[in-house]
Order: C-alpha cells, then sequence, then structure tokens
C-alpha cells in the first residue's frame, strides 16, 4: 500500500482503517500502529515529531504497570528510601489495590480516565473479601504508591508525564475525619479507672505528651529528666513481619524534638521508675541501666506495638470505651493543646508533624470548634486528679 513521507516519518495504509506511523529520533526508528482516519494517523506523527522536537519523546515501551510499581518497590527498598514496615505497607498497596485493577496496563498507554475508572473500581470493588468498597483514604493512599512510581517513570524518560499529578487525574478528596477523642469532661474518670491496671503509666504518658505508639515504647530513661520535666524523643520501635527494630530516627526530622512534662506524667512516671528500682533489687539485679527502657516487655526486651494496641483494647472495653483505640489518646492530647488555645505551630511541633498543614488537615474540625469551656473543662479534669 502507498506510503506518505512526512519530513522524519512516513504513514502507510496498512489495512481500512489502520495505519502504520514511522518516525526516526537520533537515528533510531519507532513505529506504532493508528486505527482510525488518516487525519488521526497525521495528528498522531505530527504529535511523536513535536515530541521528538522539544526533547520529550520516550521510546515504545511494554512495560506494565503491575511490572513498573512492582520494580520500583524493590529499588526503594534496596536504596533505603523506605523503611521496612513502609515497605510492606506499599506492597499490600500495590497487591491488594493497583495490581488487580489496573496492573495489566501498559505504563506509556496510562491516561487520565484510567485513574478515574480505577478511582472508580476501588469504591466499588476495591476489596478482595467481596464486600463494599474501600474509602477515600486507602484510595489516596494507592494512589500516592502509583503516583510516586510514575514519578520515576517521568525521571527515567519512560512517559512524558505522570498522569496522576495535577495535570492529570488527582487523588481523590478525604474529608477530615472526626477523630477519635475522649471527652473533656470524661478524662478524669478514665484515668481513675486506669489506676490498677499495667497500662496505666503508659496511658497516662501517651494523653499527656502526645506521643506515637512507636517513640513511647522506644523511650528511655537516659531521654528522660524528671527534675528538668523533659523527655528528649529520638527513637521509635518499628514492627514489621520480621520482627519489632529501635529506629535510631523518628517518623520524620520534626519527630526528633523535645518535650515539656506535666506534673502528672512527671509523678507517674517517678512512681513507675521507683517501682521497677525495686523489683530490680529484690531479683538482686542492680540499679537501672541508663539506656533502659521506660516501659519494656515484661522479659525486659523490646515491646510489641501491636500488643501495646490489643492491650488496650482490652482495658478500654472494661473502662467504658469500646472502640477507643490506643492512638486516639494522641488525638486526645491534640485536642487538649487546641482548646487550650495554643497556636497551629507549636501544636505541630509537640506532636512532631512535619508540617503544620498535616495538623491542620487533621484536626482543622477541632481548631473550628474550639470554645473556652472546653478549656476550662480539661484543666478542672486534670487538676482534679490525684495520684
Amino acid at each position: 500500500m502507498a506510503k506518505t513521507r512526512y519530513g522524519d516519518g512516513s504513514i502507510r495504509e496498512r489495512s481500512p482503517g489502520s495505519y502504520q506511523v514511522r518516525w526516526r529520533v537520533n537515528g533510531k526508528r519507532h513505529e506504532i500502529t493508528v486505527r482510525g482516519t488518516y487525519a488521526d494517523a497525521r495528528r498522531e506523527l505530527r504529535a511523536k515529531l513535536k515530541s521528538a522536537d522539544d526533547g520529550q519523546h520516550v521510546a515504545p515501551s511494554k512495560l506494565t504497570v503491575a511490572e513498573h510499581v512492582r520494580e520500583r518497590l524493590a529499588e526503594w527498598k534496596a536504596s533505603n528510601a523506605i523503611s521496612p514496615n513502609t515497605h510492606e505497607r506499599y506492597s499490600h498497596l500495590i497487591e491488594n489495590q493497583i495490581v488487580p485493577h489496573i496492573g495489566t496496563k501498559l505504563v506509556q498507554k496510562l491516561k487520565p480516565i484510567d485513574i478515574e475508572q480505577w478511582h472508580s473500581t476501588l469504591r466499588t470493588e476495591g476489596r478482595k473479601d467481596g464486600k463494599s468498597g474501600i474509602s477515600a483514604r486507602t484510595i489516596t493512599s494507592a494512589h500516592r504508591v502509583l503516583g510516586k512510581a510514575l514519578n520515576d517513570a517521568v525521571r527515567h524518560d519512560l512517559v512524558t508525564r505522570n498522569v496522576t499529578g495535577r495535570e492529570g487525574q488527582t487523588a481523590p478528596r478525604v474529608a477530615a475525619d472526626e477523630v477519635e477523642i475522649i471527652a473533656a469532661d470524661k478524662i478524669n474518670d478514665v484515668l481513675t479507672k486506669l489506676r490498677g491496671h499495667a497500662i496505666y503509666h503508659r496511658a497516662v504518658t501517651a494523653l499527656f505528651t502526645g506521643l506515637r505508639r512507636g517513640e513511647l515504647l522506644a523511650l528511655r530513661w537516659a531521654n528522660v529528666d524528671l527534675d528538668a520535666k523533659e523527655i528528649r524523643v529520638r527513637e521509635a520501635l518499628e514492627e514489621t513481619k520480621a520482627g519489632v527494630r529501635v529506629k535510631d530516627t523518628t517518623k520524620t526530622k520534626a519527630g526528633r524534638r523535645d518535650i515539656s512534662l506535666p506534673d502528672i506524667v512527671v509523678n507517674v512516671l517517678r512512681e513507675l521508675r521507683r517501682e521497677q528500682l525495686e523489683q530490680r533489687m529484690a531479683l538482686g539485679l542492680g540499679k537501672l541501666d541508663d539506656d533502659a527502657l521506660v516501659f519494656p516487655a515484661l522479659d525486659g526486651g523490646l515491646p510489641r506495638p501491636t500488643n501495646l494496641s490489643s492491650g488496650w483494647a482490652d482495658v478500654a472495653q472494661a473502662i467504658g470505651l469500646p472502640g477507643v483505640t490506643f492512638h486516639a489518646l494522641r488525638h486526645t492530647h491534640a485536642s487538649m493543646l487546641i482548646d487550650a488555645g495554643l497556636d497551629v505551630v507549636r501544636i505541630s511541633k509537640r506532636l512532631g508533624h512535619a508540617d503544620p498543614s498535616i495538623t491542620l488537615r487533621v484536626y482543622s474540625h477541632l481548631f473550628q470548634k474550639r470554645d473556652d469551656k472546653s478549656a476550662e473543662a480539661i484543666n478542672a479534669a486534670v487538676s482534679a486528679f490525684k495520684i
């Protein structure tokens, strides 16, 4: 069939409605098949030639989304760009939300409408157990992992743009969660009921410092200054399928921080240290090492964060807080700071957020509901509690 040349390219009709489009870039020949009209083929050729002129050309590739995201995940892990815990989370999202739905699509053929349809599928069929779709937050997490992989594809000249970015299909909007907190007028009652439970010291420390679970369990006596009423957050525990390990850095650079302690925490930690010293003396083990964990496992080793969460769940059920997670103590602490009138920058630093915008995003509704009565209720609850 006749071939028509256009500069460094050509078009040849292969059959009715099917055209072979060829062009050269830096001496290398490329070709694609365009189905449609001759005008469609000319339009595609012009786009390819313009892309080459602009330095945006990428060689055709059969790389699938599944192959690419798995390859990038392996590279991120090998280069220590992500932590083992993040690797597990990304792997779960890739294998459950990305690969089953768009894994067979070619990376270079992805279009914004594919991402839009993918989001819709996840909303209705995103769970493997056959139940209803997954939440907007999980969809957004999967979207970000795919977006990170496609950013690498752009950087490596596999594609010319990231279709999950601003010029493509962005992640779904996640409504501000009504984060779970313990009501201000209930705190005194909760503290009273917690007294006598093994989890008491950990719960009180978490409630009045806002420490993350991993930060709390990695806290060492060397980083606790009860006279100065301050703790230094320098490490965090991370739990994966391989076990528990101590990270010498916290979740973010902002996570490395010093936190002032209210008297209630100072008193609770003094009591805990005294109990630990008495126990060691009774066993003939001598004084506590400065490097010792404040909240070790029963055998003295690293505690499992998941055990803390499950242990708290049992206690919460027993004291009338069914369904309230251990992480809710951190949220409650944030609500105390907000109700007390602290500005968002100071709150962000105390919580160890990388940026105040994170604090605003998570707790925006609490800022909006701030009122003096809440602050008064919290102050009354704290001052009324006796150790």
